[in-house]
């Protein structure tokens, strides 16, 4: 069988770790396990997995500290953050998109349909177009990266493809169910304010002058 991606997956429950561990290694995945956050920053740092599936409480440090640890490592490239919680509550959820993470799975959790969603978050690929402005922000999607007055600028996945779906159409005002089902596709659910998150998230990275509030109705990438 050939090898697929590289997965590193974090829970302080055994029997959780063996469970999706076989699974994923029966899909032909390459998966490294960690009982703990500080362990899963490690295996990170060690092996520069495709994919982190993260328990939200852990040991030593909880899912959203290693999210915003990882974020912060400098690797060869960013991983996919995904968070496996029992807890649905709308601030759990933020709390973990704030941090950087890329999609939220409740348990308990049905070994197809994880399969699944990681296949589908592995499909993600950059859809959109550099965008080279003449002033201040700049954006590479072949490179996957953004400048932002002359120096570069280090972006979750999310974020980046957020910028960049708003950057490729200036002026254009986006609803939020618009940039949900563009940006994180119809196979991920996600909660009501993710859009506003990852927005405000942006904001405080690049400034207050490209991307607009349309009240009552969404958001535009408009320099002004």
């Amino acid at each position: 069988m050939i090898t697929k991606a590289t997965i590193l997956l974090a829970d302080d429950d055994v029997d959780i770790l063996e469970m999706i561990s076989y699974n994923l290694k029966k899909e032909g995945y390459n998966v490294f396990t960690a009982g703990d956050g500080e362990n899963a920053v490690n295996l990170c740092k060690e092996f520069h997995p495709d994919l982190v599936l993260l328990d939200v409480m852990m040991p030593k440090m909880d899912g959203v500290l290693v999210c915003e640890t990882i974020r912060n490592l400098d690797l060869p490239f960013q991983p996919i953050v995904a968070f496996l919680t029992s807890r649905a509550e709308d601030y759990s959820q933020i709390a973990g998109f704030s941090a950087g993470g890329d999609d939220y799975i409740n348990k308990p959790i049905r070994p197809k349909v994880l399969t699944s969603r990681i296949e589908a978050l592995l499909r993600r690929k950059p859809t959109v177009e550099a965008k080279q402005l003449e002033v201040d922000l700049r954006l590479d999607s072949d490179r996957y990266l953004v400048f932002f007055k002359g120096d570069e600028l280090y972006l979750p996945k999310k974020e980046f493809e957020l910028l960049g779906y708003l950057m490729k159409n200036p002026g254009i005002v986006f609803n939020r169910d618009q940039i949900l089902n563009e940006v994180w596709g119809d196979d991920t659910i996600v909660g009501e304010r993710t859009v506003d998150v990852h927005i405000r998230r942006l904001r405080e990275k690049i400034g207050n002058n490209y991307i607009h509030t349309i009240k009552g109705v969404g958001y535009t990438f408009d320099e002004r």
